[in-house]
């Protein structure tokens, strides 16, 4: 089921909130249970054949975090954190990547095995890395016990489930054990509509009108076509405005959608295409991976400990596994391998130049932006190319080299420049909440706007941009981008 829906805005969310609160007047325990079994209807839209493998998963995990909270820092303890991690991993490994193994063992081996073909489960990158986390922090005795709906909560929790954000136990289940999560507030009402529509209108106004200029250029590159210059230049950056609202978007209804319920989730964007060099910009895009990156790959592989070189290394390993966790496809590895690179470089020119990267000037904060901006556009050909032969066909056809093809560039200017505003020039949906709640009378216009975003006229400005948003659906929306991940 899709955020940007029928069935779900006029269906499913009204019947799960409704039903939600007025359970909460009997029983915690029955609100938290209905919500659960909602998740799992949630899921089960898609493909109710994988609701099953959702819940053993959970069971699983659940039965092995308990045991694992009772022993921790035992040695009984690590080798069963090792046994669910590896279980996790080869149910990943089977969905997502047993294709990509088949066909590359194949390539190199006389005798062809038969590929699996297997159908990947929907948000399963998600609820692996989920409860791997939990595990990890059970076996360090950083996980206390919950209600086993509280764990179903968590990991099944339909806002986030199926496209991020990568969530961690301690801010979401203890959530569920707060007696204001099951009170009605008007206030949480106002202000999680706001994100769900904002987040809505990127995804329907601007991420779906931008689609359109992207596919016929990376179509033609993966087929060998001829494309010109301006054509790949435009497609490559309607991509790279696409992407952003699309799961900048999904973000924003996420958190919104749980903030109706009076649910906090982890921030996930924070103006990344801002960033004023590659590490900043990690530190700003699809925030909780890159905090579980961090936290459970990068820093037990050594971190920064054990020297420069190493350190160089360690960075490089966890990008490219981060790019393999985004699908399978040489195209990925060689998309994490390109930002490994750029941060290892960025971190080896601070280490040599740390008086360089000290003060920060506008100018060179605005040629820091621009610069990294440029280097995200290009790594984007990789992620978004079929194959690295097109992705080297994309930017043969960037650079003017190989056949040119006369058809224009698609994408309105217009689009492409309202794009660039609303990006570089405005706050994020995060910073426009957090002006709207402020009662001072600050921050010059953008805080007159916030503030009155949430009253009536606010109110009603936001009711005409769903209105609008509501008549650019169809019978079949657009799924979002990250639902392949």
């Amino acid at each position: 089921m899709l955020f940007n829906s029928f069935p779900f805005l006029f269906g499913f969310l009204p019947l799960t909130l409704v039903g939600f609160f007025l359970l909460a007047r009997w029983s915690r325990l029955l609100a938290a249970s209905w919500l659960a079994a909602a998740s799992l209807v949630f899921y089960g839209y898609w493909d109710i054949r994988y609701v099953g493998l959702l819940i053993a998963s959970i069971a699983f995990n659940f039965l092995c975090g308990r045991r694992l909270s009772r022993s921790a820092g035992t040695t009984a303890a690590r080798r069963l954190l090792v046994a669910g991690v590896a279980v996790d991993l080869a149910v990943l490994a089977l969905f997502k990547y047993a294709d990509f193994a088949v066909v590359n063992l194949n390539a190199i081996s006389p005798l062809p095995l038969p590929t699996p073909r297997l159908v990947l489960p929907l948000g399963i990158s998600f609820y692996t890395f989920t409860q791997v986390a939990f595990l990890v922090d059970a076996a360090r005795g950083q996980a206390r016990e919950y209600r086993p709906v509280h764990y179903l909560l968590f990991v099944t929790w339909f806002p986030h489930l199926i496209a991020g954000p990568v969530l961690h136990h301690r801010s979401l289940m203890p959530q569920f054990e707060r007696e204001k999560v099951y009170r009605w507030s008007a206030a949480a009402v106002a202000s999680g509509l706001m994100l769900f529509t904002i987040g809505l209108a990127k995804k329907v106004l601007l991420a779906d009108a931008l689609a359109p200029a992207v596919g016929p250029a990376f179509t033609a590159a993966a087929s060998g076509a001829a494309i010109g210059a301006a054509a790949a230049w435009t497609a490559v950056l309607a991509y790279t405005f696409q992407l952003y609202f699309d799961f900048s978007g999904y973000s924003d209804m996420a958190i919104g959608l749980s903030q109706l319920f009076g649910v906090t989730l982890p921030l996930n964007f924070a103006s990344p295409y801002k960033a004023v060099n590659i590490t900043d910009f990690w530190r700003r895009w699809h925030m909780t991976l890159s905090a579980f990156l961090r936290d459970y790959l990068y820093i037990p592989l050594g971190g920064n400990r054990k020297g420069r070189g190493r350190r160089y290394v360690n960075l490089l390993v966890t990008m490219v596994l981060g790019g393999l966790w985004h699908g399978a496809n040489w195209t990925f590895v060689a998309w994490g391998a390109f930002h490994g690179a750029l941060i290892a470089a960025h971190h080896a020119w601070r280490d040599l130049r740390p008086a360089a990267t000290a003060a920060t000037t506008w100018p060179r904060a605005a040629a820091g932006t621009a610069l990294t901006f440029l280097c995200v556009m290009l790594a984007w050909v990789l992620f978004r190319a079929d194959s690295l032969g097109a992705a080297a066909r994309m930017f043969a056809a960037m650079a003017g080299l190989g056949p040119q093809s006369p058809w224009p560039a698609a994408a309105p200017l217009s689009l492409l420049a309202a794009s660039a505003v609303i990006v570089f020039a405005l706050p994020n949906s995060n910073e426009w909440l957090q002006l709207a709640q402020r009662h001072e009378p600050d921050h010059g216009w953008q805080g007159v706007v916030a503030r009155r975003a949430l009253g009536p006229l606010g109110g009603t400005a936001l009711g005409i941009l769903f209105v609008i948003c509501l008549s650019r659906l169809t019978a079949f929306s657009s799924e979002f981008l990250y639902f392949q991940f």
